[in-house]
C-alpha cells in the first residue's frame, strides 16, 4: 500500500486500542477462527487478533501488516506469551507470498488495492495454499458508500458475486454478505467467503 492514507487512518486507529487494550475479535474474526488451522498466513492482519487467537490455539502463524504500531503489538504478544506467531512489517502493495500454507487470510485487505494489484494477491493467494488449505477472504463490494479510509483512486470494491466466481473449482464452505451503517449515513457492504482448495 505504500505509506498513504490508508496506512495512516489504521495505525492512528491502531494506537487509540493499543492505549485503550482494545483487542476484540470482530464478527469476520470470529466466524474465520475455526478455520485457521495448521501454518497461517494473515495477510493485513491488523493489531493480529486474529492471528494471536490462532497462534494460541496451537497454529504456526505468520502475521504481515504495514502498521509498525500493529506489528510491535504482534511481536510483543509472541514474546511474552511464548507463541508461534511471526509478526512482520511490509508493504503489501508488492509483498510476494513465500512458501505454502494450510490457511491464508485476508479479512479487509483486497479492496485497498487498485484492481490488478487486487486479483492478482487474490490468485496469489490461491496458488500458495496447500490442496485441502483454506483462504479466509472478506472484502469491501460494490454498493459501499463509505469511503473515508480509502486513498482516492486507490481501491477496488469487488462485485457483488465476484469472490463466489474466482473460487469456482473450490469447495465453499461459507459465502455470505453483510452490510453496516458507518459515518455520516454512509454503508460498509462486505462479501465474505471461506473457501477449501480441492
Amino acid at each position: 500500500m505504500g505509506a498513504n492514507h490508508s496506512i495512516s487512518f489504521f495505525d492512528n486507529h491502531f494506537q487509540k486500542q493499543v492505549s485503550e487494550q482494545s483487542f476484540a475479535l470482530n464478527h469476520f474474526e470470529e466466524a474465520a477462527l475455526p478455520h485457521l488451522t495448521g501454518s497461517v498466513l494473515d495477510l493485513g492482519c491488523g493489531l493480529g487478533n486474529l492471528a494471536i487467537e490462532a497462534a494460541r490455539r496451537g497454529a504456526s502463524v505468520v502475521a504481515v501488516d504495514a502498521s509498525p504500531t500493529a506489528v510491535a503489538h504482534i511481536q510483543y504478544v509472541a514474546e511474552q506469551e511464548k507463541l508461534v506467531l511471526q509478526g512482520i512489517q511490509v508493504d503489501l502493495s508488492n509483498y510476494r507470498i513465500d512458501g505454502q500454507y494450510d490457511t491464508i487470510v485476508a479479512i479487509g485487505l483486497l479492496m485497498f488495492f487498485e484492481q490488478e494489484r487486487a486479483l492478482a494477491l487474490l490468485d496469489e493467494i490461491q496458488q500458495h495454499l496447500r490442496p485441502g488449505g483454506r483462504a479466509v477472504i472478506n472484502v469491501l463490494i460494490e454498493g459501499t458508500t463509505f469511503m473515508g479510509m480509502f486513498q482516492p483512486g486507490h481501491y477496488y470494491l469487488f462485485g457483488r458475486d465476484e469472490l463466489a466466481q474466482r473460487f469456482a473449482g473450490w469447495r465453499v464452505l461459507e459465502h455470505a454478505f453483510q452490510a453496516y451503517p458507518a459515518p455520516e449515513s454512509t454503508e460498509k457492504v462486505f462479501a465474505t467467503i471461506i473457501a477449501e482448495k480441492i
